[in-house]
């Protein structure tokens, strides 16, 4: 997976790529015709007393250090463009895919793992990008052009190197093997902190509510501990590489010397060639030390992409139909027919053979006991998911074949969960429709009664919000996402469980604005509240998935049993009559 994401990633930058590996040549060549002229002023210019000589060549080591110091530099900038360009394709891509994930895909993954695997795990596989492009490119070249010119300075000596090389390569391949299991399962732990910090600052209230927060601190304890274990571990691993690097390039340092100063002594061999091959055996050993420094990157890089690639080749079971409709000759119609949904891996459905129709400007409540379904039903609307069985048609055209763009541009979802995004009141409400102007907000929270509170604020309409809406109350987060709904003017509305945060007076009151000034549109309500839903045009009753009830209020009470046992455990007898 981490050569496919490479290779897929790096093809755009291929331009800046061959930039590097061209200054990273030169660079390897500089280094590698060193040492040769190092051996020449010591063997040709020093033993001769040829101080001129020693000049000249010192000149040309002078500018060609220089041009290696150049082209180093010139080699890392352009790697680390290539770096952050691959780390900015690959985030946005992951990003993208996300965002096409229904619902399913979203909850199989996790919020938290997500955002690891778009940040944390990106950023190792855009830190091996850089580190091979200021440190792979040249090892090779350093490696063998090394030990084609350390066999050209003395061939007796060269058993050190079939020997010394080898070693270190074993030695870094046993540890790196112990190395992988490590970071794999720290990833899945650094998935595990994001989870808990992510629960513990979204639900602060709730802790402090019930003075947990010596439990959560020990929560989070364990699972950074776990993390710290196996970083830990992995650490350990990783300091053993540098010790055995060093220790094996010394001995190989001492074993030259030692038997080169033998073939010196009789006559077989020069200073200079020594200092030479010396300097070759060091630079091969180094371009392994470097190769050493990608060993360190590659296992957890290659966990990393292993990781994003599950997010890449994840596909949404949301599917966007290859010859989509983009015309609709209906405006507002909504029909279920025989439609079934089941989570994955559940062993009852959770809707079963519903089949009903709503007409274009209606409004239709929906109603039931807890976790019979309201919410997955009305979620199939915009298609955050995708029925399991039978066929969700809107303004006649089953959404399946729909253009998703169209499809929600009919469609404004109030969520059972209102969600506002750092900005401002206008940023917030203008989210469906960028260019809605002033005097279109202020209607919509006319409607929505949010006008009263939104005019008090210091700044009005670009008072600010933050992430989530935590500074404002519920009930004014639920008006907000109500009033964010209506400056969109779509044709059909969806408030799921979207009056349950208002207390009855200001309910009534929308409801009443609703009805007068959102005429023709089509109203799917979820609600607990039989007064928020008493005088629509036609209530659905669920029970464990499934139609016990399809009528108006007043049809209901004489037809429906289950209808009629919410109604009395609400109103009494005479009220609801």
């Amino acid at each position: 997976m981490l050569l496919r994401i490479l290779r897929t990633y790096l093809r755009p930058h291929a331009g800046l790529l061959g930039a590097v590996v061209l200054f990273q040549l030169l660079q390897s060549i500089a280094s590698l015709y060193l040492p040769t002229l190092n051996a020449d002023i010591i063997d040709k210019g020093v033993a001769l007393g040829d101080t001129a000589y020693i000049l000249r060549l010192g000149e040309i080591m002078l500018a060609i250090t220089v041009a290696q110091i150049a082209c180093a530099i010139t080699a890392v900038y352009f790697g680390a463009k290539v770096a952050m360009g691959v780390g900015r394709d690959l985030r946005s891509a992951v990003f993208r895919r996300v965002g096409e994930f229904s619902e399913r895909e979203v909850s199989h993954f996790g919020a938290p793992s997500l955002i690891t695997r778009s940040t944390n795990d990106v950023q190792q596989v855009q830190m091996l990008v850089l580190m091979t492009c200021t440190m792979l490119v040249s090892a090779p070249i350093l490696a063998i052009g090394g030990i084609i010119l350390a066999l050209q300075q003395d061939l007796q000596l060269s058993w050190l190197m079939a020997v010394s090389v080898p070693v270190l390569i074993i030695a870094i391949g046993i540890v790196i093997s112990r190395m992988v299991p490590q970071f794999r399962r720290m990833q899945k732990r650094i998935d595990a902190v994001n989870r808990i910090l992510r629960e513990q600052l979204t639900g602060i209230r709730v802790v402090r509510a019930f003075v947990r927060e010596d439990v959560e601190v020990a929560r989070f304890g364990t699972a950074n501990s776990e993390v710290t274990e196996s970083a830990y571990k992995a650490g350990r691993l990783m300091a053993l590489m540098f010790p055995i690097v060093m220790f094996v390039l010394n001995v190989s340092s001492v074993a030259v010397i030692w038997f080169g100063a033998f073939r010196i002594n009789d006559g077989s061999m020069e200073v200079g060639t020594l200092t030479a091959f010396l300097a070759y055996l060091m630079q091969i050993l180094m371009a392994v030390m470097m190769a050493t420094f990608m060993a360190i990157m590659i296992p957890r890089a290659a966990v990393s992409a292993d990781r994003i690639g599950e997010v890449l080749g994840t596909e949404s079971t949301v599917r966007v139909p290859s010859e989509a409709v983009t015309t609709l000759a209906e405006h507002g119609t909504i029909r279920f027919e025989g439609v079934g949904f089941a989570y994955p891996g559940a062993e009852q459905p959770v809707l079963s053979d519903l089949s009903f129709s709503i007409a274009a400007g209606k409004t239709t409540a929906i109603i039931g006991s807890t976790g019979a379904g309201k919410t997955t039903l009305v979620n199939l609307l915009p298609r955050l998911f995708d029925a399991t069985s039978g066929a969700v048609v809107i303004d006649g055209v089953d959404v399946k074949r729909l253009d998703p763009d169209l499809l929600w541009g009919r469609i404004g979802l109030v969520p059972q969960r209102p969600y506002l995004f750092s900005g401002t009141v206008a940023s917030n409400l203008r989210y469906g429709k960028p260019d809605a102007t002033d005097e279109e907000l202020w209607s919509a929270l006319d409607i929505a009664q949010a006008r009263d509170f939104v005019s008090e604020m210091p700044l009005g309409l670009d008072a600010p919000v933050s992430q989530g809406g935590t500074n404002v109350s519920g009930g004014q987060r639920q008006r907000l996402a109500i009033a964010r709904a209506l400056v969109k003017r779509p044709e059909i509305y969806v408030f799921d469980d979207s009056f349950s945060a208002l207390d009855l007076a200001t309910d009534a009151r929308l409801r009443v604005a609703l009805r007068e000034r959102v005429s023709g549109a089509t109203m799917v309500i979820v609600a607990q509240r039989i007064s928020t839903i008493i005088d629509a045009d036609q209530i659905i009753v669920l029970e464990d998935g499934r139609i016990v009830g399809d009528g108006t209020h007043a049809q209901l009470l004489d037809t429906s049993p289950t209808y009629l046992e919410i109604v009395e455990s609400q109103l009494t007898a005479e009220a609801a009559a």
